[in-house]
């Protein structure tokens, strides 16, 4: 072990690790992580989602468990809760939903040490953790405390989005966790009444980039206002509408991401 880095610890009962990140906001990263675990839940992989993001969790309202606390079993450590068939763990389910976290340093590290090593999951083959934006101390400290199978960036194709992206991925090189691929999220817009195609934040950006830097594209999400409706309604479009084009576009994700993971 390094002088200074922490040990790497296993999480009980659970098989492989992925992180769903992104070094910038408002792309779309945990709207994806939630509708890709239900995605990979219907291949038939059993599997959990744990939210790290300590100062903005989306978790509980994505899938609908706002309000809910999860109970502690024999040995104090924290029951996942359930939705649409895969478990769930969050910050937002342990403070008030419109509490602000004012916590730094030895608070911080307290509560996500709890998050990762004190949550009782069942067994799972897959665990996706939600990764709060940017490349900080919360990502620092889940690359150096677990052994993960592999990270996924988000991004729009957008410049400004992307070049954030590639330090993104920059960061988990520099950290040793493989780079499973980029994900392409907001790409083209399909109008309903006319059926013009839009690329309102550009065409392909996240597809040159994986290009040049020689990773996979897992997955191109369309901009689609359901999305965004069944997210706001707790009701990730893979469970709302699993026939839709854009429900789709998750499952051959997933199907992607089994195959790179060798899950087949």
């Amino acid at each position: 072990m390094k002088r200074g880095l922490p040990e790497k610890r296993p999480i009980t009962n659970v098989g492989k690790i992925i992180a769903v990140s992104s070094a910038k906001g408002g792309v779309g990263k945990s709207t994806i992580a939630v509708n890709l675990a239900l995605a990979a839940a219907r291949e038939g992989i059993s599997t959990g989602i744990l939210d790290t993001d300590i100062y903005g969790p989306s978790i509980p309202t994505l899938l609908g468990l706002e309000g809910l606390e999860p109970e502690l079993d024999r040995n104090n450590r924290l029951v996942p809760l359930t939705a649409y068939g895969i478990k769930a763990m969050s910050m937002g389910f342990l403070v008030p939903q419109d509490s602000p976290v004012a916590w730094r340093g030895l608070m911080l590290q307290k509560a996500l040490t709890q998050l990762l090593f004190e949550v009782a999951w069942p067994k799972l083959d897959l665990l996706v953790l939600d990764l709060p934006p940017g490349t900080g101390d919360v990502q620092l400290t889940i690359s150096q405390s677990l052994e993960l199978s592999g990270a996924i960036v988000v991004s729009t194709p957008q410049d400004l989005a992307l070049r954030d992206a590639v330090r993104g991925v920059d960061f988990f090189k520099k950290v040793n966790v493989p780079i499973l691929g980029m994900i392409q999220n907001m790409s083209t817009f399909v109008c309903t009444n006319c059926g013009h195609a839009h690329d309102i934040f550009g065409l392909d950006g996240v597809r040159r980039e994986c290009a040049n830097m020689g990773i996979e594209l897992l997955g191109d999400i369309p901009l689609h206002p359901q999305i965004c409706s069944d997210a706001d309604a707790g009701r990730p479009t893979v469970v709302a509408d699993s026939e839709s084009p854009q429900a789709k576009a998750f499952t051959i994700l997933a199907s992607r991401l089994r195959t790179t993971l060798g899950m087949d």
